[in-house]
């Protein structure tokens, strides 16, 4: 009996040793296991913690007094940014109302690379589409200019496509902390990351409903979960959950849990994006920051948590009202707001500001971007680094470039059915390229008719032949010898190109034997032109498309003077505004800054510009492709409604396969193709298929068409010459004197010989 008792005194002792063991061995694995976790959770939240997006903005918009807008556009524009319309006078920050020739609006705040600015209230008068005054309403003063913020037009996603503004927990109401709170964890400032009293009241509430009414997990295991674990549903997985959660409230303050949960938490979906954070969700469902969310949009937002897409505003307005009164209950039963607070907002409606689904903008503008963006970024910086990338592009110039492009082409199809093609990839395309002539700025790009058809970039990627939209690179050329009113040859004749004949024609026939040399211009005579390029030297005119960065070859041949070889739309328009820029190249710029998350800017580009002819040449080009629009091959723009100063030049070549125009003011310059991919003839001239585009385009954008022109510069003169002879006017003996301008030191001074 003794042995027996004492056998069992030693097999207890040993069992008690080897739980003790036992016990001793789990609890170092646990928390060797939780050290690991530990440093897991370290490494995370000490590095970057998200993958923010990077998003690309237009330029800001400026208006002035003085100024004229297109309605259409403008207000387009403004709800684009995020301005909403509402009946009485605007309080809060995107609010406007229009009323009587007056627009009054509570300006957003601005943040650009060079300003930050806080948003206040202006009134805008107008008459007749032009902008009278800009008051400020709450100085009373009156603004010379006014800058509104830049809109986003681009997001530069990663593989999870998730949109993310990150908050401070200084900048969330304490509306939005309780409705939060009572939300989903109303003991999160209690406990120490696991709750046993909400897993046990969760338990009961469940069992006693038959059903899943209740979770039990605290905030900091959702955070866990969200940030650290899959989905899937084990016991496993919820056992780390638990190891992670109090890892956490163990390394990290309360409120720094609490921020980290804010900006992570999941909120729905905008289109193919998903919605994640605070402040994401306060634009996404409101409109506004998470600073002015009200109590009744906080317990919405809370709300939200429990079934994003379910309890969406969206998705079933009811359904969320009644989801944001049961968070509303559940903040008063915890003693954080009054009966009278709970009453007043139960009672109200659940109001979204409303949303357009992320598509993007200006899409061969932005490729054009991205093309460039790789010299400083990798994608994946693109994608992670939260980057504000602030662009040249004007979204209303760009807006009317679309519509105006595929308006004219259906137009074009509808006139001459032989262009219409069942297959949309090979249907009749054209491209729009717009800058400011004296920065480079590109202000829109319009590579195709249709970038979901095809995302070929007809302003960078294409080389066709300009025709005569090249001849101005001609004339200029000749500009060294000859002047305006000197005379050229419109005879036939035959040249001899690698031993064989060539003879170029002219499209419409003139009957004159010699034509002057703007008239020769502005008519687009072949003859002339190129009885000028053989006088001034072929290898001089390749030598000034070089000098002007055309990058395709190009040989000396007489078919040269017409335009017969390619060039690239881009390098063409780029070449025309030396013109415009008083002789200045400008190089094409799409990007003005990148800016980091805390508004450092890490790039910027300046305008990099090149001399290459003088003022005096470029003022007399401007005055020759000034007389196409009133004499010449671009004299229809009249008829079409453009009355303010312009000058440009048309292009056709061969069996109609092109059709141009690049025209331009001395503050815009818009060129224009149509044709084919495959080189089909479009059927008419640029002056019929690319022109009347031009013309509707820069009837929309009246603020950039101000009716000035480009003033002389010294070194040109006015001189009276014979319209027959081109040289000097004989006092009433000339019977058609017309006035002229010259470069200062090739005036003529012979007088008239056929009427001395």
């Amino acid at each position: 009996m003794e042995l027996k008792r004492r056998s069992k005194k030693a097999f207890i002792k040993r069992l008690l040793v080897i739980a003790t063991v036992g016990l001793v061995i789990v609890s170092v694995g646990l928390a060797l296991y939780m050290w690991y976790l530990a440093t897991i959770i370290d490494k995370r939240f000490s590095a970057r913690r998200w993958s923010i997006p990077s998003r690309v903005y237009s330029d800001s918009m400026l208006l002035y007094p003085g100024q004229t807008i297109n309605p259409t556009l403008f207000y387009e524009k403004l709800h684009h940014l995020e301005y909403r319309d509402v009946s009485k006078k605007p309080e809060l920050k995107g609010e406007m109302q229009s009323k009587d020739s007056v627009l009054d609006m509570y300006l957003h705040d601005l943040t650009t690379p060079s300003k930050e600015r806080e948003g206040f209230p202006v009134r805008i008068a107008f008459l007749d589409n032009r902008i009278v005054s800009i008051e400020r309403l709450d100085t009373h003063q009156l603004m010379p200019i006014l800058e509104i913020e830049p809109e986003e037009i681009m997001l530069f996603f990663g593989r999870e496509r998730e949109r993310r503004r990150l908050v401070s927990i200084k900048q969330i109401p304490v509306y939005l902390t309780y409705a939060i709170l009572a939300a989903e964890d109303s003991r999160f400032y209690l406990h120490h990351g696991v709750d046993p009293r909400g897993i046990l009241r969760a338990l009961y509430t469940n069992i006693r409903h038959g059903e899943v009414r209740q979770g039990g997990s605290t905030l900091t295991q959702q955070l866990a979960k969200n940030y650290f674990l899959t989905p899937e549903r084990t016991l496993r997985r919820k056992f780390k959950e638990f190891l992670i959660a109090i890892s956490m409230e163990l390394m990290y303050d309360k409120n720094e849990i609490f921020e980290i949960y804010l900006n992570e938490i999941y909120f729905g979906q905008k289109g193919s994006i998903a919605v994640h954070g605070i402040g994401e969700a306060s634009y996404f469902y409101f409109g506004k920051p998470v600073q002015r969310l009200s109590l009744a949009e906080a317990a919405a937002i809370a709300g939200l948590i429990k079934g994003p897409n379910q309890y969406s505003p969206y998705v079933n307005p009811e359904r969320c009202r009644q989801r944001r009164n049961a968070v509303l209950e559940e903040i008063y039963k915890k003693g954080w707001i009054t009966k009278e607070e709970r009453d007043v907002t139960v009672a109200s409606p659940v109001i979204p500001a409303g949303y357009t689904a992320y598509g993007k903008k200006a899409p061969y503008f932005i490729d054009y971007l991205a093309g460039q963006l790789p010299i400083f970024y990798s994608p994946e910086d693109l994608a992670s680094l939260g980057l504000s990338i602030y662009t040249t592009l004007d979204t209303q110039v760009q807006q009317a470039a679309e519509r105006a492009l595929e308006r004219g082409l259906t137009r074009l199809e509808k006139a001459n059915p032989d262009l219409m093609r069942s297959d949309p990839g090979r249907k009749l395309q054209g491209a729009i390229i717009i800058m400011q002539p004296k920065t480079g700025y590109i202000l829109a790009m319009a590579g195709g008719r249709d970038y979901s058809i095809s995302q070929f970039n007809r302003i960078v990627q294409a080389r066709r032949q300009p025709g005569s939209a090249f001849k101005p690179f001609v004339y200029l050329t000749g500009l060294s010898e000859f002047t305006p009113s000197s005379l050229l040859s419109n005879e036939p004749k035959t040249y001899e190109v690698n031993d064989k004949e060539w003879q170029p024609q002219n499209t419409n026939p003139v009957a004159e034997h010699g034509l002057r040399f703007r008239t020769a211009l502005a008519k687009s005579d072949n003859l002339a032109t190129v009885d000028l390029a053989m006088k001034v030297g072929l290898k001089r005119i390749v030598n000034t498309a070089l000098t002007f960065r055309f990058s395709t070859p190009m040989d000396p041949r007489p078919s040269l003077a017409l335009g017969a070889f390619e060039v690239i739309p881009l390098e063409l328009a780029r070449a025309y505004c030396t013109f415009a820029a008083d002789g200045v190249l400008p190089n094409p710029l799409s990007m003005k800054a990148v800016v980091d998350e805390k508004g450092k800017i890490l790039e910027q580009q300046h305008l990099k510009i090149e001399s290459i002819i003088s003022p005096e040449k470029a003022y007399i080009m401007n005055s020759l492709l000034r007389s196409v629009v009133t004499d010449g091959t671009a004299r229809s723009l009249a008829w079409r409604g453009i009355t303010f100063p312009a000058a440009g030049k048309t292009g056709t070549t061969n069996d109609y396969r092109d059709a141009w125009f690049v025209g331009y003011t001395p503050d815009i310059l818009a060129l224009v193709w149509v044709g084919f991919d495959n080189a089909d003839s479009v059927g008419a001239e640029g002056s019929v298929a690319a022109l009347p585009i031009w013309a509707e385009l820069m009837k929309a954008l009246p603020q950039y068409t101000s009716g000035s022109w480009f003033r002389k510069p010294p070194g040109v003169v006015t001189q009276v010459v014979c319209s027959q002879s081109g040289e000097r006017a004989v006092t009433n003996r000339c019977p058609e004197p017309i006035e002229e301008i010259f470069l200062e030191k090739n005036v003529p001074t012979a007088y008239c010989p056929l009427h001395r």
